[in-house]
Formats: structure tokens, sequence, C-alpha cells
């Protein structure tokens, strides 16, 4: 019979092998030039249909980023991860405030994953939340960062992410939701297909709930506010024409009485 010492001491071991897997495998570097044909998070949806009998068919369209509507580019970055740019993998103001809610929830809830976190787990782990998933999404999101451009990484995300059921990426996502190419995303549909990123199949970017119609307008008025999207012609002429007649109201009386 083991001794609870030596169980421990196994049960470290396990785990320090799991994990160290992942400093070597998979080899990341292939993903600079090769898309992959199905990712782990994909065939784990497919384990999870086969077990409530659902017969769903994984619909993905890979396309460049360059086919990929600017707005849903800029819309997704605002959504998920606002500092991707910048930071080399993690965002650790945003990973804080995630413990800070885990503490106060009494459970793991929130998870403060960038865009190349986010990514690491699709591209090989599981939807699974215990610590030391984690450790491997860390470590392979660090490797993704050494290894792939940022516009790459992006690139990847964007086609593999799950946006409904059965539905993957967003070329897939666009011709579902709106009958049109990725490329063609207005800024409106940009902002509501970003807002259902946390949890896609629960909410619809063409629904009406009241969590999409919040998200998605704070996602566009930011957008607006960076200069992303210039509202049509007429209301900045409206907007303009309001603002000139409060600064200068003895000139609009003047104009009026010709």
């Amino acid at each position: 019979m083991c001794k609870p010492k030596t169980i421990v001491i196994l049960l470290i071991s396990v785990i320090f092998l799991s994990v160290a897997y992942y400093f070597i495998f998979p080899d990341v570097s292939k993903l600079k030039k090769e898309n992959p044909k199905k990712t782990s998070f994909m065939e784990y949806r497919e384990r999870e249909w086969k077990k409530k009998g659902k017969k769903i068919k994984i619909r993905q369209i890979w396309v460049p980023i360059s086919h990929i509507s600017p707005y849903l580019v800029k819309a997704v970055l605002i959504a998920e991860d606002d500092k991707f740019w910048h930071h080399e993998g993690f965002d650790f103001e945003a990973i804080e405030k995630a413990v800070e809610k885990n503490i106060k929830a009494g459970k793991f809830k929130a998870g403060g994953s960038t865009i190349s976190q986010q990514l690491a787990k699709n591209l090989y782990l599981t939807p699974s939340k215990n610590p030391v998933r984690k450790i491997k999404e860390a470590v392979l999101t660090w490797r993704i960062e050494k290894k792939l451009s940022k516009k790459r990484i992006l690139e990847l995300y964007l086609n593999v992410a799950e946006w409904g059921e059965g539905i993957f990426g967003i070329e897939a996502a666009a011709r579902h939701y709106y009958g049109k190419p990725a490329s063609a995303l207005s800024p409106e549909e940009a902002a509501r297909l970003a807002s259902v990123l946390p949890n896609p199949r629960k909410y619809n970017p063409l629904g009406t709930s009241r969590y999409v119609e919040n998200r998605s307008r704070i996602i566009y008025n930011v957008m607006v506010k960076r200069g992303i999207v210039i509202p049509e012609y007429e209301d900045v002429m409206e907007s303009q024409q309001e603002e000139s007649q409060k600064e200068s109201p003895q000139l609009s009386i003047k104009n009026n009485e010709q």
C-alpha cells in the first residue's frame, strides 16, 4: 500500500511531466505557414455532441486576415484584448481583476485571458478551468508569442474562434448570420459578432438580449470615439450644425433673418 507521501510525489511528478510536455510539443512554429485543419476545441465539441446524440457538423471557411473586415478585427480587439499589440501574451492587470472576481465569487469564473491565451486553448487544450490546464495554457501562450507574429496570431484566432453551435471562424459566422463574406461586415455587424464571443452558444448576434444590445453598443461607441467608424454623413453634418449654432448664436439668427 502506497504511503500518502509517495502518492503526493507521484502526483506532483505526473503534473510536472504533463506541463513539461508543452514546453516541447506541439510544434508551434508550423503555424507560421500551416493552417490547423481541426483544433482540440473542435474535437472537444464533437465529443460533446456525440454524447448528447446531436448530429452537428463543424462549419469553417478559412480566410486570410486581409479578407476580413477591418471593422471586425478592431471590434474583436476592443471586446476581447484591447492591449493585444502591446503585451507579450499576458495582460497581468486583467488577470489580477479576474482573480479578484473569482475570490469574491468563491469559484473559478473569470479568466482575464488574452487572444493569445484563447488561441492556445482553442488549438491544443479544452475548456477545463483547472489550475493544471491554466499552466499548460500559459506555456503554450509563451511559445506562440515567441514563434508567431501578432498578425498571424490574430489571423489564426479569428479563423478558429467559436461563433455559435458548430460555427467556427469569422467567415462561417459572417455567412451564417448575415449572408455575406467576412470582408463585407459593417461596423454594427462587427460589433454584434464581437459582443457574443465570451459565450457564443448562449448569445446570438442577431438576438435581442440586453447583454448583446448593451455590449455591442459599447464596442461600437468605442470604435466611433477612436475614429475607426465615421457615422453617416448626414449625422456628422447635423452634429456640426448644432455645435456651430451653440458657438455662434448671433450668426445663426442673422442667417435665419436672411
